[in-house]
């Protein structure tokens, strides 16, 4: 078995972003939110709950939430109330009004923009830090969510179950200006192509690049046309 060399993994990876690009120009967050506490509860609120489901729920809450303290002070009963359809709704209420105080207390209401800052709040991980900062103060970012866990693996960019590894191993194989759009590109594939279950690589633009589609049955697939990148030699079969 051989492994794919770093270099080869970065030619791939332009490659792959430049064609996610074309069929989805319009990539971007699918979270709808108004300010920067919009975008960290709306975050928060994305565990485990379709990001439609959370863009149902928030317009009631951004009118009335309009501010860290706004949170912060919320009735904890009332708020599980509205939220509930999220499912887990007690464990975010904790983490959204926890987080509130603290950025009320700490942070002079303004949520921060230093992942070591961001990462002290409640209910904010790493995943949901680079959300913020890639989205709201332009802090290129890495977002490892199931979809990215999931595809970056597929493609063979990573070998990592861990989020956190996969982000490091992702920063290292990605340009770093392209880091927050990579996450956007990557989370519509893997919503709108590369299902869990069942991806659809007969409509994938990248599945010559890909060591895990469905139909492969050689390492070489002709790629010297497209720039001279070559496909990983590590390949499985589904």
């Amino acid at each position: 078995m051989v492994t794919e060399s770093l270099e080869s993994k970065k030619k791939r990876a332009l490659e792959i972003i430049r064609r996610l690009k074309k069929k989805f120009p319009d990539a971007k967050i699918e979270l709808n939110f108004k300010n920067p506490i919009g975008l960290l509860m709306a975050v928060i609120l994305s565990a485990q709950c379709t990001d439609k489901r959370v863009n149902l729920v928030t317009p009631a809450l951004f009118k009335k939430y309009k501010t860290a303290k706004d949170y912060a002070n919320a009735n904890v009963k009332t708020f599980e109330k509205e939220i509930r359809s999220t499912g887990f709704y007690r464990a975010k209420t904790k983490s959204i009004i926890g987080a509130c105080r603290e950025i009320v207390k700490r942070f002079g209401g303004k949520v921060p923009n230093q992942m070591e800052d961001l990462v002290t709040l409640p209910g904010v991980g790493r995943k949901t830090a680079n959300v913020i900062l890639g989205n709201v103060y332009g802090i290129p970012g890495i977002v490892v969510d199931t979809h990215v866990k999931r595809i970056a693996n597929r493609l063979g960019l990573t070998n990592h179950e861990d989020p956190v590894k996969i982000e490091f191993e992702l920063n290292d194989i990605i340009p770093k200006k392209e880091w927050t759009l990579f996450s956007h590109l990557i989370i519509w594939h893997g919503r709108r192509t590369c299902f869990a279950r069942k991806p659809n690589c007969a409509d994938c633009s990248v599945n010559d690049l890909c060591p895990s589609r469905e139909d492969v049955k050689q390492v070489s697939v002709g790629l010297k046309s497209r720039g001279g990148v070559t496909p990983p030699l590590q390949v499985r079969s589904r």
